[in-house]
C-alpha cells in the first residue's frame, strides 16, 4: 500500500500525498495554485511559495491526504482547539483533533489530526473514506435524528480515540462534538457508537445493522 503515498521535498518542508484519502475537495488547488497543479507533473512543487504558506493550506485538507513536514525549524501542525465529528452529507465522517484510531485490540494505527472515515461500507482503503460512497449511492443528510451519546466529563479523555470494531462499528471516545452538515448546530460527546456499514435507521449512530447486513471490515 505504500505505493500509494507520494512525497515531494524542498530545503524547508517535505510534502506526502496519499491518493487514496483524496476527496478531490480542492483546497490547495484554489488557495495555492502556484504549489498545487494538477495539470503539471510532479503536480506538487513545494519550491514554489514559502514553507509557512505551504503548511497553512495544507491544514485546510479535510481527509488528512496532505500532511507536511518542516525542515526549516517552522512548528509542526497544531492541533485544532476542539474534537470534531462533521457530518458529511452523503458522505464520510471527518474529524478534526487530537485523534487516535485503534484497532479491535487496542492497537494503535495512527495519530491523525484531520482524517475522514468511510460510513457507506463501500471503501476498499476502510476505515478511511476513498471517495466510494458517490459511485455506492449513499445518501444521508448528515442530520441527527434521535441522538445518542454519553457525556460523562469525570470519565472523559482529552483527546478523541476511535476504535474501528471489527466487522462493527466505530466506538468514539473522548471529549468532542458531533456537527451537523446543514444547521451546523454541534452536540458534545464523551462516547457513541457510530456507523460505518450505512445501514442504520439512526445514522449517524449504529443500531446494530451491521449484523443483520453481514458488513464485514
Amino acid at each position: 500500500m505504500t505505493d500509494k503515498l507520494s512525497r515531494y521535498e524542498s530545503d524547508a518542508i517535505a510534502v506526502t500525498y496519499d491518493v487514496r484519502r483524496c476527496l478531490h475537495a480542492a483546497e490547495c488547488i484554489h488557495a495555492l495554485p502556484k504549489v498545487f497543479d494538477p495539470g503539471r507533473r510532479p503536480w506538487i512543487d513545494p519550491r514554489a511559495a514559502p514553507a509557512a504558506e505551504i503548511a497553512r493550506i495544507i491544514e485546510r485538507c479535510p481527509t488528512g491526504a496532505l500532511k507536511y513536514e518542516r525542515k526549516d525549524g517552522g512548528a509542526p501542525e497544531a492541533l485544532p482547539h476542539k474534537n470534531a465529528i462533521a457530518l458529511e452529507p452523503d458522505g464520510p465522517l471527518c474529524l478534526r483533533g487530537a485523534i487516535e484510531l485503534l484497532a479491535g485490540d487496542g492497537t494503535l494505527i495512527a495519530r491523525e489530526t484531520r482524517v475522514a472515515l468511510c460510513r457507506c461500507r463501500a471503501s476498499e482503503y476502510k476505515p478511511y473514506c476513498d471517495g466510494c460512497h458517490t459511485k455506492a449511492g449513499f445518501h444521508d443528510a448528515g442530520t441527527i435524528r434521535t441522538l445518542q451519546v454519553k457525556s460523562n466529563a469525570a470519565a472523559a479523555r482529552p483527546g478523541l480515540a476511535v476504535t474501528i470494531i471489527p466487522d462493527g462499528p466505530l466506538h468514539a471516545r473522548g471529549t468532542f462534538e458531533i456537527v451537523e452538515a446543514q444547521s451546523g448546530v454541534a452536540y458534545p460527546a464523551h462516547e457513541t457508537w457510530l456507523c460505518r456499514c450505512g445501514a442504520s435507521a439512526n445514522k449517524p449512530f449504529c443500531d446494530g445493522s451491521h449484523k443483520r447486513t453481514g458488513f464485514k471490515g
